[in-house]
């Protein structure tokens, strides 16, 4: 890994990542109908029709799956609580099984000496909500908010930090108007209220928060590098229009309190009425930021499609499995960015990072020189940036186990732990070996 821990401060968090619906199996413990399970109903949604019902069945393993986490020497756990577990119609009754698991998953993580950093929604809007407009209905903020009381009333006395929303982007515009995920619309006018209400729900939920006297506070933005794919002045044009879109549009609401002018040239006729006076309410401190990092983007202008009207480009770099560039310098590029123009020295923390690989078992053992290489490569660009200024205080990798990658089915592996989707055993790869080696005290 060309690294070891005593290259960064003594206070910093190493740790790894996931989601519920990724791996928990939601066809277990009462919990209820999501927006995913009908998405991946639909044929042509997803990869084979493939669905989170099983997904890892951490809800039965998850204390040898924490086991992997404390023998490779990490610090944290990244884990997120999926409404529809704890309120399967999304208000009203509670699954008490769902609180139940959830509790057990924190004091099996604190037995093993893991820091709980958890993370309130990571996608899993309960169909029943949905129904009624899920991210595109304002009412989802005050309900959003009540999901955050109930599951902060049981565990938030034992997490270490809340994160409210993970990757907005993806719950709104992917979702919405390019209809990649879940809920799969592909429409300006439900992008531009999603867009606004998940950052409203956001807002709601800090309140609640912070109502109930909750420490250690964030949210959980994902950022693309976007960069010309010339040199001309509209190729300049077309990658600050999607660097608007993708990575200004959420962090300048929470820390300026105003939104992109780039953006509301596109989304300003569809926004819902009224929208101006929200933002005070979403301009609210955070106690920390998720950076989440994964590739860069080049983008030119397409004057022949509507707003807004940029197409991206293949790029030269290497490229993993998901067809992503290899591009460590954008993570710099963010963690000293967001410390200069945002947040200033508040903490950050690399909340996800990682590669998809088309690993194999050969010989019981699974060998990922690429991912190792990949991890250490954004170890430095981290490792710089703290160098730089910025306030970086932990990274997580993307992801503890191989899951459920959404739309791409169970074809897509992140994990530094082979997951056999058949029988569900699990085997450290190298780069799990290798991180454990760098991280031993």
């Amino acid at each position: 890994m060309h690294f070891t821990r005593s290259d960064f401060p003594d206070d910093f968090v190493f740790g790894a990542a996931t989601a519920a619906y990724q791996i928990e199996g939601h066809k277990f413990g009462g919990a209820g109908s999501t927006h995913w399970d009908t998405f991946a109903a639909t044929p042509g949604n997803v990869v084979r029709a493939e669905d989170g019902a099983l997904a890892c069945d951490h809800y039965h393993r998850y204390e040898a799956d924490l086991d992997l986490l404390q023998e490779a020497g990490m610090d944290g756990y990244r884990f997120s609580t999926s409404w529809a577990r704890v309120m399967p119609e999304g208000r009203g009754p509670v699954n008490v099984e769902g609180l139940d698991y959830y509790d057990r998953l924190v004091d099996a993580m604190l037995a093993r000496g893991l820091k709980p950093f958890q993370t309130l929604y990571h996608w899993e809007m309960p169909s029943a909500l949905a129904d009624l407009g899920g991210w595109t209905n304002r009412d989802v903020a005050d309900w959003f908010a009540d999901f955050t009381e109930v599951i902060t009333r049981r565990i938030g006395d034992r997490v270490h930090s809340v994160a409210t929303i993970n990757e907005p982007w993806c719950v709104s515009f992917l979702s919405h108007f390019l209809g990649h995920h879940a809920p799969g619309q592909r429409d300006i006018r439900a992008t531009a209220r999603a867009m606004h209400h998940v950052l409203l729900g956001h807002a709601a939920a800090m309140e609640r928060l912070r109502g109930l006297g909750q420490k250690n506070l964030g949210i959980v933005l994902n950022f693309d590098r976007a960069l010309p794919a010339d040199d001309t002045p509209a190729a300049a044009a077309a990658a600050n229009v999607q660097d608007a879109i993708f990575n200004r549009w959420f962090i300048e609401a929470i820390t300026k309190g105003s939104y992109p002018a780039e953006v509301l040239a596109g989304l300003g006729p569809h926004m819902p009425a009224g929208w101006q006076d929200d933002l005070a309410r979403i301009h609210q401190p955070l106690d920390w930021l998720g950076v989440n990092y994964y590739t860069r983007g080049l983008y030119l202008p397409d004057p022949t499609i509507p707003w807004p009207s940029i197409k991206p480009v293949p790029g030269p770099l290497p490229k993993t499995q998901m067809g992503w560039e290899i591009f460590p310098d954008g993570l710099h590029h963010f963690l000293t960015r967001m410390a200069r123009d945002y947040v200033g020295d508040l903490p950050i923390y690399v909340t996800e990072n990682g590669m998809a690989w088309p690993d194999v078992i050969e010989n019981g053992a699974v060998y990922d020189p690429d991912r190792i290489a990949f991890v250490a490569a954004h170890m430095q660009a981290t490792r710089q940036a703290i160098a730089d200024g910025a306030n970086v205080k932990g990274f997580f990798y993307w992801s503890l186990l191989d899951n459920y990658e959404w739309a791409l089915g169970y074809e897509k592996r992140f994990g530094i732990v082979h997951v056999d989707f058949e029988t569900l055993k699990r085997t450290p790869k190298a780069s799990y070996h290798a991180l454990k080696t760098a991280l031993a005290r």
